[in-house]
């Protein structure tokens, strides 16, 4: 594709004050037309297509492609590259076709480098045991994997060796601009590959990196980032000078305002702002956008932290060993503090300070309040806030991953087994601690925490609630689906199309599978029987496969509730079923509307209509927040009542049908 200068050609570049360390090491495509390469010093090999196209920069401008004040070593520039003014020099670098760089630093390659690939980042424990090899394909379940399992280490020694046999693929001493890349008034750019469509304006400094892109979802870096020793994939954007040092941040992440990220794993749509993240595990959806805020050596996912929010890891004589886990939809109020180790449950609500390591990692849906220095938990509480709800409908409206090759695989469900098993065994928790210690006990001791009797009979009807919805929503389904003329083929339709999906169900930070799929793998892995595209597809099908696994888990729990199996339960008790679920949706949702009525209450009226009476504070309130009958989430709510109870008429009407046969 490439050929020598002609003398004519080398002449007009000696004439437009360009010069070469050796002229003939210069080589360019048929077609070249010198008279776009001006000022350019050449060294090394270095090869040129051609330029032939118009850039048209912000505010308008149209400019040339081109080379123009450049120094360029070895280097391989694509068609239709416009480089201006790079005040230091490119070195060892591919550059796509249609790429823009102007006003630079530096960009270049020195030595053998793997581009961030394969760098160890301690996560969760400052003091290492944790160390996970980031690389371009890390996804949020596989670095679960590797993060907590570690007590299987031939695992680890076997997914380490994977990614390091990665790396190593990717080393090189040639660096990568994709194609459609846009770099403006950036300082220094070492080591890093970066991916094509990327945009990246007044970046500091990159070094050893990868930037990910794509033309789906481009990957944009803004002024003032220092990113060091990492892996950015595709559809990311972090600007505002954002440090990042020893990261993994994955795809629809955003970064900005000053944010500094170091030695943490982050994940789909995660949102970092103003504060400071170390060492920590920031599964999908880890948000934090508040000044003073600090995540540290933990593990989070759909995670909003509060203004002020904090953890501790420093209450220790041999080095900074603690480490505490949110699990998923966890919230911290503003000023809220944690000391490690802790582990809070499923969709919590953390408020005040906490100190006493408490556990309620078996009582999901709770509020841990602290009063007087003691924390207080209460069962399921936030099953019934509406605060709960809109995060669950709001999740699946925020994904930012534009790329059709997503890493990780999220199921946004609410009830799931995952936390309805942990609803099964908080009913278990709260009736023993009412055996071992009285019905009428004032208050009870829970892992650290204290639990009011009050509390304590809320949170058994609530999590009743949860869970006969949950079982309710499957049972309907099934029936949905199926085509029923008897009771034979209804006994058909119930029956579990697989074994898979009895016994515990874990959350791999995104994906809710059966821990017995999750074991199979690791025990593949180990064996050396599967290489990580595999793995990443295993996790593919367990997410695909996850309606067929969940009915599975549920007909297990109505069995064990009816006292028979679906092959024999009687059309009554099915209808039961449906009754139940028919009054637990509608009880739920009556108390989230009730919830919802506080937004729109007196003391909600405070600060409106300030120089007014009361009907003036009525209506600068319902001007800027509107009224509770017409607020779309009430509607939704009520809504939601109409049709599921409609659907429940619906279904117990044709199982009726059933009598007559």
């Amino acid at each position: 594709m490439y050929r020598n200068l002609t003398n004519e050609e080398q002449q007009q570049l000696v004439a437009q004050g360009c010069d070469a360390k050796n002229w003939t090491d210069v080589y360019v495509k048929d077609g070249f037309d010198p008279q776009y390469v001006c000022d350019a010093h050449f060294s090394g090999v270095v090869k040129m297509g051609n330029f032939v196209r118009e850039f048209e920069l912000p505010g308008g401008l149209s400019i040339h492609s081109g080379i123009n004040h450049a120094t360029i070593h070895n280097c391989e520039i694509g068609d239709n590259v416009h480089l201006y003014n790079i005040h230091n020099y490119i070195a060892n670098y591919r550059i796509g076709a249609d790429t823009c760089i102007e006003n630079v630093n530096a960009i270049l390659v020195d030595g053998r480098t793997t581009f961030g690939n394969g760098v160890r980042v301690p996560v969760m424990n400052e003091g290492g045991g944790r160390e996970i090899p980031i690389f371009n394909h890390l996804s949020a379940s596989l670095a679960y994997v590797m993060t907590l399992y570690r007590h299987r280490p031939k695992m680890i020694e076997v997914l380490d060796r994977m990614i390091d046999d990665y790396a190593e693929s990717q080393a090189s001493d040639m660096g990568e601009i994709g194609d459609h890349v846009c770099i403006l008034n950036c300082g220094s750019i070492k080591n890093t590959r970066i991916g094509d469509y990327a945009q990246l304006t007044g970046v500091s400094r990159l070094k050893n990196g990868t930037v990910n892109s794509n033309r789906f979802a481009p990957t944009k870096l803004g002024s003032g980032v220092k990113c060091t020793d990492f892996i950015v994939a595709s559809g990311v954007e972090i600007g505002d000078s954002t440090f990042v040092d020893k990261c993994f941040v994955g795809q629809g992440c955003i970064f900005d305002k000053h944010y500094s990220a170091g030695e943490s794993l982050f994940f789909s749509n995660c949102q970092g702002m103003h504060g400071e993240a170390c060492a920590i595990f920031a599964g999908p959806y880890t948000v934090t956008h508040h000044k003073s805020t600090l995540l540290i050596a933990g593990m989070f996912s759909f995670l909003n932290a509060g203004s002020g929010s904090n953890q501790s890891n420093h209450m220790y004589k041999l080095g900074p060993i603690h480490q505490g886990v949110a699990e998923r939809g966890a919230k911290t109020t503003s000023d809220s503090y944690l000391l490690w180790p802790s582990k809070i449950g499923a969709f919590s609500l953390v408020m005040g300070r906490h100190t006493n390591h408490a556990d309620t990692s078996e009582l999901p849906f709770s509020y841990l309040i602290e009063n007087q220095s003691e924390s207080y938990l209460v069962p399921g509480a936030n099953l019934r806030t509406v605060g709960t709800i809109r995060d669950a409908q709001k999740w699946p409206k925020r994904d930012n991953r534009k790329d059709p090759d997503k890493l990780d695989f999220i199921n946004f469900n609410l009830l799931s087994p995952y936390t309805v098993q942990k609803m099964w065994r908080g009913r278990e928790i709260l009736k023993e601690l009412q055996t071992l210690s009285g019905m009428n006990t004032e208050v009870y001791g829970y892992n650290n925490c204290k639990i009011r009797n009050s509390s304590l009979v809320h949170g058994d009807m609530l999590y009743t609630i949860g869970i006969t919805k949950f079982l309710g929503n499957s049972l309907i389904s099934r029936i949905e689906k199926a085509d029923i003329h008897s009771l034979d083929d209804l006994h058909k339709a119930l029956r579990p199309d697989t074994e898979t999906g009895l016994g515990d169900w874990v959350d791999l930070a995104g994906l809710i599978a059966p821990r017995s799929e999750v074991s199979r793998l690791m025990d593949e892995i180990e064996k050396g029987r599967i290489s990580y595209l595999q793995i990443q597809d295993r996790f593919r099908q367990m997410h695909e496969n996850y309606y067929i696994y969940e009915w599975t888990w549920a007909a297990d729990k109505l069995q064990q509730i009816w006292g028979c199996s679906v092959d024999d339960v009687s059309l009554d008790l099915v209808l039961q079923s449906i009754n139940n679920w028919q009054d637990a949706v509608v009880k739920l949702d009556r108390m989230v509307y009730e919830d919802a009525k506080k937004e729109f209450n007196l003391n909600s009226q405070t600060g409106f209509g300030v120089d007014g009476d009361r009907s003036q504070q009525v209506a600068d309130f319902e001007s800027v927040r509107g009224s509770f009958e017409s607020n779309s989430f009430v509607k939704t709510v009520l809504e939601h009542i109409e049709r599921k109870t409609a659907l429940g008429n619906k279904i117990r009407t044709n199982l009726e049908t059933l009598r007559a046969l």
